[in-house]
């Protein structure tokens, strides 16, 4: 059976994926792969790929799935399948970049769970009866990495490449995946990439933000074996 390689998204650890780890590891080896170590995407690519198997189902939620394009840059001939959720693959705008630097300021002067609190966690989630729980869930993660790891993501974010033309070379089977209601990474981003992936399959998770896969655990699980059972 096929590896699968989950990579999450900045400030998250391998809890993001619980629902779906806890589903997928009954019937194939499953990994999370660490993107906080280098403060670019190239680097945390290669540091992937570096202890993953050499052959692997790659899944991606936002920074995860930044970094999972860059793998597939590097070594396409690695990446079997590839599932691409609540992700850009447009470089960072200049808007963006200038918010980057009073962040970083921040979180290197003891302020991570002031810059998570204010300036994150209000994009990440729908409003919903779990909501206040997946906050906590998303500081406590946060928090553990701490802010080295906030730092090296937020210059990685700032400085990566358009990845566009890497997803037109890819010809394993793709899964596109978002929240309905994301604010940091929009339909219209997921619809581009499901464009631009010759045999992707693109799926909105209904009543989800940023984070499907924890908003929408089932839904989001059974959009990820769909996509391994092809």
């Amino acid at each position: 059976m096929t590896p699968l390689l989950f990579l999450p998204g900045m400030m998250c650890d391998a809890r993001l994926f619980a629902p779906q780890i806890a589903f997928f590891s009954q019937t194939r080896p499953v990994m999370v792969g660490s993107i906080g170590g280098h403060d670019s995407i190239e680097a945390l690519a290669g540091d992937v790929l570096a202890h993953a198997p050499s052959k692997f189902a790659l899944a991606g939620l936002s920074m995860g799935g930044i970094v999972a394009m860059e793998i597939l840059r590097q070594a396409p001939e690695r990446v079997c399948k590839m599932a691409l959720m609540d992700t850009n693959p447009l470089a960072e705008l200049q808007a963006v970049k200038l918010r980057r630097a009073p962040q970083i300021k921040a979180a290197s002067s003891g302020a991570l769970s002031q810059v998570m609190r204010d300036e994150m966690k209000p994009n990440y989630l729908v409003d919903s009866p779990q909501k206040t729980n997946l906050l906590e869930l998303c500081m406590e993660m946060a928090l553990d990495l701490g802010p080295d790891v906030f730092v090296n993501q937020s210059i990685a974010l700032r400085e990566r490449a358009d990845q566009t033309s890497i997803l037109q070379s890819f010809k394993g089977d793709a899964l596109v995946l978002c929240g309905r209601h994301d604010k940091l990474c929009p339909v219209e981003r997921h619809e581009l990439m499901h464009q631009l992936i010759p045999k992707s399959h693109l799926v909105i998770i209904e009543n989800a933000g940023h984070l499907p896969s924890l908003e929408q655990p089932k839904k989001t699980t059974s959009a990820l074996a769909d996509w391994l059972e092809i």
